[in-house]
């Protein structure tokens, strides 16, 4: 039996974690942990959500770096749901005790000059980690995953649009020269669970933001392998993500080619579905693990719609993927 530990587990996803690995057959949830500093701490999770009463009634422990090496006694699997900056000074000590980290911030995700200065606020310490970080998307780097101890779970954003892309890019139908363009909307809980007034329920309306700023955009670039524009929204409902994906395609592709690529990209990959008959929707995809795509086309002009709910096939539910390829297991146990 594997042992796991979630640390920053007070958060929205660190919540959905504790629920899909106190399920999980062959690991054992051995801790939940926070910050020395946090409200939290010595709370029962289940005091914060109500759902998991009767089911993970673990306590908050609070967490500082001279706390690791014991949180880490016969400990297989760290999973930090913690901000960048703090990921990116504990990956390198939790990956000290033999643990094999998923780290669902952005500490991990980018190869570039420059982008954690720029997008993050911090210079990255870290480059040799890095540089052997795995990207998590689970349908698209399963092998890499398998191999690694440093897996970097992607945004929900970024999620959701390289599914969408991935199979059209790699398949070359994409346009040279025209970016393709995302225009995504997200619920209020993408925001975390700290109290803000611009994320605030009452205070959102739907709306822009992080035009042409926005870190996820070079996110996508560079796991795509193209430039797109990316727009985020912010909508007024709790959780979910619909992206709105508009794709020139080189003259000449059809319909049954953008099919095939997507058939043969997902056809056996169980948390995606292809939607034959309609249009993805948030209804259908909220509280599930699923990423719902669909398309539609006319002449050269192509829209895909990816629905996923951010907070687990863009977090956590992907973090359990990860999980299970990197042990062997099959890729939705717990999370289906």
């Amino acid at each position: 039996m594997l042992k796991a530990i979630v640390v920053g587990a007070s958060g929205y996803t660190g919540a959905e974690l504790a629920l899909f690995l106190t399920r999980h057959p062959s690991i054992e949830l051995s801790g939940l942990y926070v910050s020395e500093g946090s409200l939290d701490k010595g709370k029962k999770i289940s005091d914060l959500y109500g759902n998991l009463r009767g089911r993970v009634d673990l306590l908050l422990q609070p967490l500082g770096t001279d706390g690791i090496e014991a949180a880490c006694k016969h400990v297989d699997i760290v999973i930090l749901a913690t901000a960048h900056e703090v990921s990116h000074n504990l990956a390198p000590l939790f990956l000290a005790q033999n643990t094999v980290v998923f780290d669902l911030s952005g500490a991990f995700r980018v190869q570039s000059e420059g982008f954690y200065e720029k997008y993050y606020g911090f210079t990255h310490q870290h480059p040799e980690l890095l540089a052997k970080a795995v990207y998590g998307l689970a349908e698209w780097n399963a092998e890499q995953v398998k191999e690694t101890d440093l897996i970097a779970v992607p945004g929900c954003y970024t999620t959701a649009s390289l599914t969408a892309l991935k199979p059209l890019f790699d398949e070359g139908f994409i346009k040279s020269g025209i970016k393709p363009t995302i225009n995504a909307t997200s619920g209020v809980s993408g925001a975390g669970r700290k109290a803000n007034v611009a994320s605030s329920f009452c205070e959102v309306s739907l709306q822009p933001y992080g035009v042409f700023t926005h870190r996820h955009k070079p996110e996508i670039d560079q796991h795509l392998g193209t430039e797109v524009v990316f727009t985020p929204h912010l909508g007024s409902f709790k959780r979910g993500i619909l992206a709105s994906i508009n794709v020139v395609l080189n003259e000449g592709v059809t319909a049954e080619q953008v099919n095939q690529a997507y058939q043969t990209a997902y056809a056996d990959k169980p948390i995606v579905r292809l939607m034959e008959d309609s249009l993805p929707a948030l209804k259908n995809v909220v509280d599930t693990p699923f990423c719902d795509l669909g398309w539609a086309l006319d002449g050269q002009d192509l829209v895909v719609f990816s629905a996923i709910d951010n907070l687990l096939k863009g977090a956590s539910s992907q973090a359990m993927q990860c999980i299970n390829l990197r042990f062997g297991f099959d890729i939705t146990t717990s999370i289906l």
